[in-house]
């Protein structure tokens, strides 16, 4: 039987009078004066102490009774008849444990008539032999009756005098503790509160500049504002929350430094030099400079706009460089010691990191899970998810490089992977503006033949794919006047000449170490550095140690061996451009991939291939292997890539086969000179590993470069997951070669092969990109995303009208105008990934003819006001944001005439449609 329905019929006028019999006849009092008779329950019942009204019998009849009435009418039975004795005997027994509970009325009351019933049933015996719908009819006949006896309790007169007296006495109690926690609680200039602003004053000023690379040559400063240099960069990759029905398959793309505000938990993966250590200063910053007062504007072009930062307000960082936090092989630092390990000089109060973790006020910031040897990367997992489990709601940002961990490496644990995208083209001409604004007014005639050369000369263009490999361009066109040597392994050469050679002469410095050093001797004794540091798995290494190795090594350089020793290694840290003291006893490389590029040097000039092969699967040594392929004489590059292929045949893992074949295929492009057997069999063995079967697979084997542009399928060979896959790879090769590819698939079916050639307009030349593809696409269902107003500009005067449309954070107020035109076509909108600031300036156009609007809301408060303003047409909406409700009131939905689906994605989880609409 339906629990309403036993209620409705216990609720007749006769069944109050029956279980009023239960309790005594009111008496005289207010129950100011403590009595157990007056106030516990089992002087309040009639069938306890010595002047009984009702005895057991009594209250068995009472409950007969109730039995009978509750299964009158019509319908099924609500238990089988033979059972009507028991559940009689059984309900007695909890009417009569009413006794037996050491509580008032008061109390009864505020416990509630369900828990009231919970306690009855636990105070009586456990009834035997029930079925299943009996015990149900008996909980629920129970919980009823308990109902109507709170009931009798709140109409005693006695009962709300003592209401009264008991909210008094518990307000006193309430009063006196909370005077005693003030008490005992410091004021707000706590020693906390004090430090802390001293400790984020010391990490502004730590991390809030940035050296650029070339930059300090002549009579420039080493360093620059990071809020000037900072590009802000695109990660791609990770589940978002679940698609509403119609909507087409994503790859999520968000800005770097916007993804904690979107995810609690994230894994950044990213290449040598794509800009993840800049990235975690520029988050340390950030929350820094709002911690505790305003975040001051840099320029237009800089970094992020501050209110996108601010969802870092109150956000205390922690910079754990594991490089340096493992020097020595030690344990990770447990919290209270974070600081000293990360070489923070400022003694905070006992416990302050505690609580600050505690609190979910944290900020950690864990760099470099590849800079440490891959043995030490699970005992890192280990700490890290001691620490997960020890504290909730902080942010986490965890870097690796690409291959460093396997995919899902930290999944289990709530994570988040992602992966900085490489630059494209609009985010390279931003970097070469700023660049050369930050060199200084000299360098201002260099700016625009670089940008046109980036636009022409192609193997310039395929070079300059993250912060790194931009700023060297920049600096080595600067210094050659306008001429750039072809080839990364060039590249490298000429930036190590520069460093080397003629830093100290550019700047008119003479030699102010008192001795003076070729280019060559110099990167004699620098790469038995970078040697030691690869060959061990480290990044950074003791300053007495790498002393020794230098000062060990300076008789066998001539040049070198005519000075102290001493003075040689202090020359070399102190004015080759290529080492830095992070610590006062360390020593590192001012970037990995000097480290690299050394190293492979070293390598190649010991023929040291045996330590080449024997690390082909260690993801530290993949760019060592390429470059050695670079440093090596054709006969040597032969042997390096056969071996490679031979370490493949030898595995049975895909995994590590597929790593080892794109390994071979990544070093041609680094090879001078190569027999033709040798290239043609590596070209064929990786085409032995296409169509890619997974998204990662395709991006690591754009890698690459333009090569496998010709291995990948046709689209009619393929099928959809395979074109999918397919394009991925061509779209990340990132070369005009490849929009023939490319074009191909723009009548394709699948809306997730057209969504990626969306997706990827910003990497290419962006007129021609939108001529060849973006204006010749299928438009079914297909979103147009635009992600900056140069998009909004050429999507307007190719005079597309998407029906579909994503706009992104980099569009700003011009931009919108330019759009204007097109949104009355528009009936499906995307604001997922633009800011409130958008949808108010969208709100202001008035769209009555769009349909369905997806929009992350960054409070539990959305914008329903500004919504049905914008869209009185709307007729689905969904909602995506971290604290979102499961439902709201329905009068906020008023306004929307036609709308009838509401879906809400929390990161708790999905909720189905709110009922009703």
């Amino acid at each position: 039987m339906e629990p309403a329905l036993i209620g409705t019929r216990l609720a007749s006028a006769a069944i109050g009078p029956l279980l009023k019999k239960l309790l005594v006849a009111e008496g005289p009092g207010a129950g100011l004066v403590p009595k157990d008779a007056e106030v516990r329950l089992s002087g309040l019942v009639s069938f306890r102490g010595e002047k009984r009204a009702l005895t057991e019998k009594d209250v068995r009849g009472l409950a007969a009774t109730l039995v009978e009435r509750s299964r009158r009418g019509d319908g099924e039975p609500p238990f089988p008849a033979d059972e009507t004795g028991a559940v009689t005997d059984a309900l007695a027994a909890h009417l009569l444990a009413l006794g037996d509970l050491d509580m008032d009325d008061v109390q009864a009351v505020r416990l509630g008539h369900r828990d009231l019933a919970r306690r009855l049933r636990a105070a009586a015996p456990a009834p035997d032999g029930l079925s299943t719908d009996s015990v149900l009819y008996l909980e629920t006949l129970t919980e009823w009756a308990c109902l109507h006896i709170l009931e009798f309790f709140t109409r005693r007169s006695t009962f709300v005098a003592r209401s009264l007296v008991e909210q008094t006495r518990a307000q006193a109690e309430l009063l006196a503790k909370t005077d005693e926690l003030i008490r005992r609680t410091p004021r707000a200039e706590t020693r906390d509160a004090e430090f802390e602003r001293r400790y984020l004053a010391h990490l502004a000023k730590k991390h809030g500049r940035l050296t650029i690379y070339g930059v300090d040559l002549h009579h420039s400063p080493d360093e620059w504002p990071l809020d000037m240099a900072y590009l802000s960069l695109e990660a791609t990759g990770g589940e978002g929350p679940p698609e509403t029905s119609g909507r087409q398959r994503e790859q999520p793309s968000v800005r770097a430094d916007l993804a904690l505000a979107r995810h609690e938990r994230v894994l950044l993966r990213g290449l040598a030099g794509s800009g993840k250590t800049t990235l975690i200063q520029w988050l340390a910053v950030s929350a820094a400079e709002t911690g505790g007062r305003d975040r001051p504007e840099g320029p237009a072009e800089a970094g992020g706009r501050p209110e996108d930062m601010a969802y870092l307000r109150g956000r205390i960082p922690f910079v754990l460089p594991l490089r340096a936090l493992t020097r020595h092989g030690e344990r990770l630092p447990s919290p209270d010691r974070f600081l000293p390990a990360a070489g923070c000089p400022l003694t905070p109060p006992d416990g302050w990191a505690d609580r600050v973790l505690a609190a979910g006020r944290g900020l950690v910031l864990v760099d470099g899970i590849d800079e440490i040897p891959e043995a030490e990367r699970g005992r890192a997992r280990d700490w890290l998810r001691d620490l997960l489990g020890a504290y909730e709601g902080n942010r986490w940002l965890v870097t690796s490089r690409p291959t460093a961990v396997r995919d899902d490496w930290l999944a289990p644990d709530g994570f988040t992977e992602l992966t900085l995208a490489p630059m494209a083209r609009a985010e390279v001409t931003t970097f070469v503006r700023r660049w050369h604004r930050a060199a200084g007014p000299d360098a201002a005639v260099y700016e625009q033949p670089l940008l046109d050369s980036l636009r022409t000369a192609e193997h310039v263009a395929q070079l300059a794919t993250n912060p790194l490999m931009c700023g060297l361009i920049c600096a080595l066109h600067r210094d050659r006047r306008g001429f750039l040597p072809r080839g990364r392994k060039a590249l490298y050469e000429a930036a190590l000449s520069m460093l080397l050679s003629r830093r100290d002469r550019e700047r008119d410095m003479g030699a102010p170490t008192g001795l003076a050093l070729d280019e060559a001797p110099q990167i004699q004794l620098i790469q038995r550095l970078a040697y030691w540091l690869t060959l061990n798995g480290r990044t950074q290494m003791d300053r007495d140690r790498a002393s020794s190795i230098v000062t060990g090594a300076v008789p066998a350089v001539l040049e070198a061996s005519a000075h102290p020793p001493e003075k040689v290694f202090t020359h070399l840290l102190h004015r080759s451009g290529l080492l830095r003291e992070p610590t006062a006893d360390t020593v590192e490389f001012v970037h990995r991939t000097f480290q690299d590029y050394l190293a492979a040097k070293a390598l190649v000039d010991h023929w040291d291939i045996g330590v080449l092969v024997r690390h082909a699967t260690d993801d530290q040594w993949e760019d060592v292997i390429r470059m050695a392929v670079g440093h090596a004489r054709p006969r040597e590059c032969a042997e390096i890539l056969g071996e490679l292929l031979k370490a493949a045949d030898a595995t049975e893992n895909r995994r590590t086969r597929l790593r080892l074949t794109l390994l071979a295929a990544t070093a041609l492009d680094h090879a001078t000179e190569l027999p033709p057997a040798v290239r043609e069999e590596v070209v064929r063995r990786t085409s032995e590993v296409i169509p890619p079967r997974t998204p990662e697979e395709a991006r690591e084997l754009a890698a690459v470069g333009p090569l496998v542009l010709e291995l990948l399928g046709a689209p009619e060979e393929l099928t959809d997951e395979e074109a999918y896959t397919s394009v991925i790879t061509a779209t990340h090769v990132m070369a005009d070669a490849a929009l023939p590819y490319l074009a191909r698939f723009v009548r394709h079916p699948s809306l997730a092969v057209r969504s990626q050639l969306v997706w990827a307009w910003p990497r290419f030349d962006m007129e021609r990109y939108a001529e060849e593809v973006v204006a010749r696409l299928a438009p079914d269902q297909l979103f147009h995303t635009v992600t900056n107003d140069e998009q909004v500009g050429v999507l307007a005067a190719l005079g597309l009208r998407p029906e579909c449309l994503d706009i992104r954070y980099g569009v700003t107020e011009h931009g919108l105008r330019l759009l204007r035109p097109l949104l009355p076509h528009v009936r499906r909108l995307d604001l997922r990934n633009s800011g409130a600031a958008v949808l108010e300036h969208v709100a202001d156009f008035e769209l009555p003819d769009v349909t369905d609007v997806y929009l992350r809301v960054e409070s539990d408060q959305p914008p329903f006001e500004s919504l049905a303003r914008a869209f009185p047409g709307l007729r689905e909406l969904h909602l995506y944001g971290d604290d979102l409700p499961s439902s709201y009131d329905h009068s906020v939905l008023e306004p929307f005439r036609e709308l009838h689906t509401v879906n809400i994605y929390s990161i708790q989880g999905s909720w189905p449609p709110l009922p009703g609409w």
